[in-house]
């Protein structure tokens, strides 16, 4: 009896169109003979054979990444758009800073304690100043 191997994960089986390609592959190969054919045979005359073949697979290589290279069920374009937008377009390391609550109350005791004393010399600077401040009566000292 012929057995037939069953991927356990269903959802990373694509659906092949063509030749064994997915539809994908198929438009990502097409795009690189559109572009690579032509600078084969317009470089061809003046470079050589050698020389354009080079440079029609090196026109062709970016075509064939975007349509071979998946990673984590990312094709190639969703993660170099994810690193570019890592790298450039958000803000770079965030710095954690935490609020010490004990160093904000010192500091507002600290103020309080001031704002009094500033007080206090307003008070007694005003009560210099007034001139029927001997008619007042004086407190007594207990």
């Amino acid at each position: 009896m012929a057995y037939v191997p069953v991927p356990k994960d269903l959802s990373k089986v694509k659906t092949k169109v063509a030749l064994n390609l997915t539809k994908r592959q198929i438009i990502c190969f097409s795009l690189a003979g559109v572009c690579g054919v032509p600078v084969y045979f317009l470089t061809k005359n003046s470079l050589g054979t050698d020389v354009a073949a080079t440079l029609m697979v090196i026109a062709m290589l970016p075509f064939f990444f975007l349509a071979m290279y998946e990673k984590d069920g990312f094709p190639a374009e969703k993660i170099l758009y994810h690193m570019i937008r890592q790298k450039f377009l958000r803000p770079g390391i965030r710095v954690y800073r935490s609020e010490n609550m004990y160093d904000r109350m010192v500091e507002l005791e600290r103020l309080e304690k001031e704002g009094a004393k500033l007080e206090k010399k307003a008070k007694e600077a005003r009560e210099a100043r007034n001139p029927f401040r001997f008619f007042k009566k004086q407190k007594r000292k207990k």
